[in-house]
């Protein structure tokens, strides 16, 4: 299995009031094909500016980012755009939709944004369609965004992610503002297409939902101290078992 990620010596350093931060200090690690990571850490430790470099939201100091054949670190601007809009996804904490739009029609417009997507204006409907009937939000697809519930909005967040078949979805804290019930179902879903083939990193502090993933990252001071390898998640009678574990490796890593 090839891997999507390849990061070398990755570094971020921020200049604030003239000194230097440096927030990842020569960070290197894969992600295969068909995986799913957590990153973990404690609060400032650079796990969501990891998400961030790897993914081409943010620049990178030095080092090296390989995905999917391409070495990002060497695009500019509008060739990062373009990567971001065709071939990954994200889901955010803070669920950012049009506020003018429909819930459907904030899902499929980036499919309208894509140069690569050449599907049809009515296929590129049908597909969208297709994906809110799948995670089971099909009838609030004429709603505004202020009449849904917030686990319904998340969910709609994947679709829109989904909508033009990335090759990963890149997730910042996915669940952090939902309830434990909508947190589930929004999980239940990202296991399902993670399962169907798209490789997911996401960023979490609730070990619930790292549990379900098949490779924890812990990251601390900018650094990777170590990682923990779960396996495929397979179904709910594993998730005790599997929260256990990670929790008494998180204790040895100082969570």
């Amino acid at each position: 299995m090839k891997n999507i990620i390849e990061v070398n010596d990755l570094c971020k350093t921020y200049i604030v009031n003239k000194r230097q931060n440096n927030v990842l200090r020569n960070v290197s690690f894969s992600v295969a094909e068909g995986e799913m990571v957590a990153v973990m850490g404690p609060s400032g430790s650079g796990k969501s500016t990891l998400l961030y470099t790897v993914s081409g939201m943010d620049s990178i100091s030095a080092g090296k980012v390989n995905f999917n054949g391409k070495d990002i670190s060497k695009f500019n601007k509008k060739e990062l755009a373009d990567l971001r809009l065709d071939e990954m996804g994200f889901i955010f904490q803070q669920m950012y939709m049009l506020k003018n739009l429909t819930v459907f029609d904030n899902i499929i417009l980036p499919s309208y944004q894509s140069v690569k997507n050449t599907a049809s204006k009515k296929d590129k409907a049908k597909y969208g369609q297709e994906l809110m009937r799948k995670l089971g939000i099909i009838e609030i697809a004429d709603n505004d965004i202020n009449e849904v519930s917030g686990g319904q909005l998340q969910r709609a967040c994947i679709c829109r992610s989904m909508v033009n078949n990335p090759e990963m979805i890149f997730a910042d804290e996915p669940t952090g503002a939902l309830n434990r019930t909508s947190s589930e179902e929004v999980m239940t879903e990202l296991c399902k297409i993670n399962n169907e083939g798209t490789s997911i990193m996401l960023v979490t502090h609730d070990v619930k939902v790292a549990a379900k993933c098949s490779r924890v990252m812990y990251i601390v001071d900018g650094n990777i101290k170590g990682e923990y390898n779960l396996d495929k998640y397979k179904n709910e009678t594993q998730l005790r078992e599997r929260e256990r574990a990670l929790n008494g490796w998180l204790m040895e890593m100082g969570w």
